[in-house]
């Protein structure tokens, strides 16, 4: 490539023109027939989302990809530059990057047919071949297709007749490159007319001019459904020239989720270093986001991003890693207190329905953590159930009777590791609910685990818990009211 700076050097190195389209199936097939992954760090589409782009790269389609927001649409597209070739030549200086072998705009055929097989070429690296145009209602045509320069007509004293007065918008300068429109739905109906024939024929029409120009493109749209009713939609000739729609989705299970939220997580070496972060803490915060998805005070169309999760794994790791400055602590381990540091980061990210506005963000986002702890306990403890006879054991018995025959346990927010553990240990009943049934658990989780069941306990209206301004006080529900008799 080194040597190859000429036309005539292209052509006697043999290269041959091929299409954006064929690149794209060319190198998609190669990696199927080597095992390569080209999705490598999307997780949870590998028998979904994957296979169906896969199948549209093989057809040479344009896509579509419709999901709610957080569904790593762009990311996909993003991740399809892996599949051109590493390098094309392009002639040099032009504009909308012309293929020496096939020319098309009217810069580059004037300069073959003066300098011909002496024409300078430049070579273009696929991480340049990538434009991306967020779909807002003040999109032009001129944006995205071109309009007439009049600084370049009188500069280069041409009229208005002249079609070198035109200024290529961006896809004309996308030429043999991924464009990507982001929030298709947004892009007003004339703008969305404008695509048709690039799409289908390849013509454009500037201020009057008509130019065959067969552009080279791979266009990938992404579309919110909740888009269609609410502020825009795909009209139907344009739906009708994309080739494929491929549906998204949040990640179906827990694990997945953690495998997403651990590798996007934006975390400083010293943050993994002093901060521990037991799986049942990973578990819980993962189904908070599945709580959001079926809670009745969020609006499912908007959809609940996959950014929650990893926010609010963020804020949660920043609330022990204050905790422990605060303290002196050099290493801490997080604790079910610390949630409640997470909720700025669940706020910002819900749509609520009218129920919800009224009862206020910061009680949805409360809701939304007790939904989880109480989603997930009977899978780590004995299932607590509804009504139980009044004379039948149970194993929380003893617990629930040393919070009858004490007034309180309070744990603060800021409490040091040593004050935290002492506290904690001093309820017995945790140990021997610890021993019976987690009894493997590790060393590192027993504290987590205990206030753990403690929160668990109330969500099962075995115990109450009251928030105040430094901490978190469990008590038995009953026992003050008795007491007070």
């Amino acid at each position: 490539m080194e040597n190859i700076k000429t036309l005539g050097d292209l052509k006697k190195a043999g290269y041959r023109s091929k299409s954006i389209k064929d690149e794209l199936r060319d190198n998609l097939i190669d990696n199927i027939k080597n095992g390569i992954n080209t999705f490598e760090g999307i997780h949870g589409y590998e028998n979904t989302v994957i296979p169906e782009l896969e199948r549209a790269i093989l057809s040479r389609h344009n896509i579509n990809l419709l999901g709610l927001r957080g569904q790593a649409k762009t990311r996909l597209a993003r991740m399809m530059v892996d599949l051109l070739d590493e390098y094309i030549p392009v002639v040099e200086g032009s504009e909308i990057n012309d293929d020496p072998l096939r020319p098309l705009s009217r810069y580059a055929k004037e300069i073959i047919e003066e300098k011909g097989d002496n024409t300078p070429i430049s070579w273009l690296h696929r991480s340049e071949r990538f434009a991306e145009k967020l779909a807002t209602p003040d999109v032009t045509v001129a944006d995205i297709i071109g309009d007439v320069d009049p600084i370049k007509a009188a500069n280069l004293k041409l009229s208005y007749s002249d079609d070198r007065v035109i200024h290529y918008g961006m896809i004309p300068r996308a030429n043999r490159c991924i464009f990507v429109i982001n929030e298709l739905p947004d892009l007003q109906a004339r703008i969305q007319v404008a695509l048709f024939n690039i799409l289908q024929e390849g013509d454009i029409q500037i201020r009057g001019f008509k130019l065959r120009m067969p552009l080279d493109m791979q266009f990938v749209f992404t579309a919110n459904p909740e888009d269609y009713t609410n502020r825009g939609s795909i009209v139907t000739p344009l739906k009708d020239r994309i080739g494929s729609q491929i549906l998204t989705h949040y990640p179906n299970s827990i694990e997945t989720a953690r495998q997403i939220t651990a590798q996007e997580a934006r975390l400083d070496q010293s943050q993994s270093e002093t901060v521990y972060v037991p799986d049942l803490a990973k578990d819980i915060l993962e189904q908070i986001s599945f709580e959001a998805r079926e809670s009745e005070y969020i609006d499912v169309k908007s959809g609940v991003s996959a950014r929650m999760s990893i926010t609010a794994y963020e804020n949660l790791i920043s609330t022990a890693e204050r905790r422990a400055l605060l303290n002196g602590d050099k290493i801490t381990t997080v604790r079910l207190t610390d949630f409640l540091g997470v909720i700025p980061s669940i706020t910002g990210k819900v749509e609520l329905v009218y129920e919800g506005e009224q009862e206020g963000a910061d009680y949805v986002a409360n809701l939304l953590l007790e939904g989880a702890i109480k989603t997930l306990f009977p899978t780590y403890f004995p299932k607590i159930e509804k009504l139980q006879k009044q004379e039948e054991e149970t194993p929380y018995d003893d617990l629930v009777s040393w919070f009858f025959n004490n007034d309180s346990f309070e744990l603060l927010d800021d409490d040091n590791d040593q004050t935290y553990k002492s506290k904690l240990d001093s309820i017995k009943p945790l140990d021997s609910l610890i021993a019976d049934y987690q009894p493997d658990i590790d060393q590192k989780d027993v504290y987590f685990e205990k206030e753990f069941i403690l929160w668990g306990l109330v969500q099962f209206k075995k115990l109450s818990k009251y928030k105040f301004t430094e901490g978190t006080q469990f008590k038995d529900p009953y026992g003050s009211y008795i007491n007070g008799l």
